[in-house]
């Protein structure tokens, strides 16, 4: 039992393995330690060379002759339609033709949409019918009776009259025999009777005859004139109705939007997108553009009434246009803290579309002073977006350097330094917020 035992009993001297080799135990060391060192040196690096990442661009300054000479302020707006015309139908009904497309040029009186003119037709005739009657109702009336019918009335009378006599001799005749006894009393009262009637009768025709050499009475006259009148104004409506199915330009110009298809549904009043429509197209005289600007209320009495400038669009910046100052809004916006000008464009051409951007260099009047100094003195523009509370950041030994600057005139997207740079600077064009005097930067690529 004991050898049994024995046996059973592991033996872990076996198992031991060999110790490692000093070699092995140096490499390991060494690869430690060089990780390490990687890292320490990895962390010192980012730490020297951290920095904000900025976009940078070199400062321009250039000679005053490249800016336009007396310019007093430039703005920058949006050209608009002077007089942009929303087409909309008199009447309402369904679109029959449309003979326009966007873009198209229209003159003056040109058809552009027809609508479907069925009922109008149809309440055109009813009225049409209406007048007729009534006008030969007061014809009648004006020209009187007709000899045949003033002839007609007085044999009528003659015959009553006749009727009249036979009645009386009947009714004598009737009497006489009455007293002789030789007639009832039943046959004297109609004999009465019917002298009695044919009395009225002749007072009647007598009357109806004299009413006919007469004529109609004035008032009468009067009454079938104002019907007459009233029948020809419905009956101009309904021509009024016919006619505003055909929808024409009021204006020589261009289509802007076409706003309705053929079977569409086409009302007075505007419902939706989806629903009927209350124009058809929208035009607008392109010969007659103007740019529509927010001017600072700082830069407001800069301006004035007719004052010219130089207008340029941002799609054809070499094409320059005449312009002077049309319209100064009565009442400022108090949000934006500007005053809106329009400035019409003297001579545009087919370049210019609605809704491009443009700017406006106002040029100061023939009666100002010259300043030959001023004329010399380096123009320096940057971008508007560099210019945070007054100042602007430079890149200077790979720091952001925070340097005061007296700002002018706006040009599109750059404005005017009129004190604190010299030209040759690295100037951060978007600082990110929050960026400091002091911060290190790197610029981007």
């Amino acid at each position: 039992m004991d050898e049994e035992l024995k046996n059973l009993k592991i033996d872990r001297s076996k198992r031991r393995s060999p110790a490692p080799s000093r070699w092995a135990v140096l490499w390991i060391i060494g690869g430690v330690a060089l990780f390490l060192l990687l890292g320490a040196w990895r962390l010192w690096s980012n730490k020297v060379n951290s920095g904000t990442f900025v976009e940078v661009e070199r400062v321009q300054a250039v000679s005053s002759g490249a800016a336009p000479e007396g310019v007093v302020l430039n703005a920058t707006g949006y050209i608009v339609a002077a007089h942009k015309i929303e087409v909309a139908a008199k009447v309402i009904g369904k679109v029959k033709w449309i003979g326009v497309d966007k873009g198209d040029r229209v003159h003056e009186g040109q058809v552009l949409v027809r609508l479907e003119d069925d009922e109008y037709q149809a309440q055109l005739q009813q009225a049409q019918g209406q007048l007729a009657t009534l006008q030969a109702r007061l014809d009648q009336a004006l020209h009187g009776s007709r000899p045949e019918e003033i002839a007609q009335a007085l044999a009528n009378l003659n015959a009553a009259k006749a009727d009249l006599d036979n009645a009386n001799t009947t009714l004598d005749r009737a009497k006489n025999q009455a007293s002789e006894g030789l007639t009832p009393k039943q046959i004297v009262d109609d004999a009465q009777s019917r002298y009695d009637s044919s009395i009225h009768k002749v007072t009647s025709l007598q009357k109806a005859y004299e009413l006919l050499k007469l004529g109609p009475r004035q008032e009468e006259i009067d009454a079938l004139r104002g019907q007459v009148e009233q029948a020809r104004g419905a009956l101009a409506y309904a021509e009024t109705n016919v006619a505003n199915t055909v929808i024409r330009s009021p204006v020589t110009g261009t289509i802007l939007a076409r706003a309705v298809e053929k079977g569409e549904f086409v009302t007075t009043s505007f419902v939706g997108d989806r629903g009927a429509k209350g124009y058809v197209v929208s035009l607008a005289d392109l010969n007659d553009l103007e740019v529509e600007l927010d001017i600072s209320q700082n830069d407001f009495a800069k301006l004035h009434s007719d004052q010219h400038g130089v207008v340029t669009v941002d799609a054809f910046p070499d094409r320059k246009y005449d312009g002077f100052i049309k319209e100064i809004s009565p009442e400022a916006n108090r949000q934006k803290a500007t005053v809106q000008i329009k400035v019409k464009i003297a001579r545009p051409d087919e370049y210019l579309r609605p809704e491009m951007n443009a700017s406006v260099a106002f040029v100061a009047d023939q009666k100002r002073d010259s300043n030959a100094n001023a004329a010399a003195q380096p123009v320096i523009l940057i971008p508007a977006s560099a210019v945070h509370d007054h100042a602007v950041f430079l890149v200077l030994d790979g720091k952001a350097l925070r340097r005061p600057v007296k700002t002018g005139a706006i040009s599109g997207q750059r404005v005017r330094i009129e004190d604190g740079l010299i030209g040759g600077e690295d100037l951060i064009s978007n600082p990110p917020a929050g960026l400091k005097d002091g911060d290190k930067v790197r610029q981007k690529g």
